[in-house]
């Protein structure tokens, strides 16, 4: 009965309401995250893993941008070579209509994440270590993972499409030949598994401006094409929809964001 009621008002929160390589305000209106059991998503759907899918497993989390990536540009717009093109080092995000910014709310999700996986037993490691530097270049953004040997990898990002767009996706790779084809296969399974997870956890709906039911593919992303771990990009919302941005400027919601994340990555290791 519990489950069933919680379900329920995760329907009523669905209801109320291009991306760059690295692809706050009140929270009326938003209802605050549930704590649920371990193994199960945030909405009592069904099981994700188990307690112990995340056990020893390494994982990292790439907080897109960064806080003084503004400030140099110089440096940020330096190319890099992504496997099939060159591109900037990094870029400077996007933000809401109203100044809040995406690299703040992908530093905030990413630390909530963190976490949630450290308390379910994970190793995770973060790209940058804080919101007030700059970079690392894309390159190294991959190389991080690479080097650690990740089980599993994401790039957490926030959409600046136009306006009348809303909802998340996952991006997943496609293979760019001598660079990241073994890694294909196995990102599209931790896509699935993250987009179902974000979907049934969050209540967002699909992008409605790009990609597949909630997943878009692509081989221009430097994070993707470098890759030699099973990794994904997700776009958690358009940061220019005015529901959207309601939704990722509550601190409340971006815990169950993270929440749903960690429910993903389960469910992805524990196959």
């Amino acid at each position: 009965m519990a489950a069933v009621a919680l379900a329920l008002c995760l329907g009523v929160l669905g209801a109320c309401g291009d991306g760059s390589d690295q692809g706050s305000g009140p929270d009326r209106g938003v209802q605050p995250p549930t704590s649920t059991r371990t193994g199960e998503t945030p909405d009592g759907r069904g099981p994700t893993g188990g307690s112990d899918a995340l056990r020893g497993k390494v994982i990292v989390i790439d907080p897109g941008h960064n806080g003084g990536n503004a400030r140099h540009p110089g440096e940020i717009n330096r190319l890099v070579f992504v496997g099939n093109g060159r591109k900037p080092c990094d870029t400077t995000g996007t933000s809401t209509n109203d100044g809040y910014s995406e690299h703040a709310f992908t530093w905030d999700v990413s630390k909530r994440l963190a976490k949630l996986l450290r308390e379910r037993g994970a190793e995770v490691k973060l790209t940058r270590e804080n919101d007030t530097s700059v970079g690392p270049c894309i390159t190294e953004r991959a190389g991080i993972a690479n080097r650690a040997k990740a089980d599993a990898a994401i790039s957490i990002h926030g959409d600046g499409a136009p306006a009348s767009g809303h909802g998340f996706h996952v991006i997943e790779p496609i293979g760019v030949r001598g660079f990241n084809t073994q890694i294909v296969g196995s990102s599209r399974t931790l896509g699935t598994a993250i987009r179902d997870a974000f979907h049934g956890g969050t209540g967002l709906p699909f992008s409605t401006y790009r990609g597949t039911r909630g997943i878009d593919r692509r081989d221009d992303l430097g994070g993707l094409n470098l890759s030699k771990v099973p990794k994904v990009f997700i776009e958690c919302g358009n940061m220019r929809n005015s529901s959207d941005a309601a939704k990722m400027r509550s601190a409340a919601f971006r815990q169950r964001m993270a929440e749903s994340l960690a429910n993903g990555f389960a469910a992805f290791l524990a196959r």
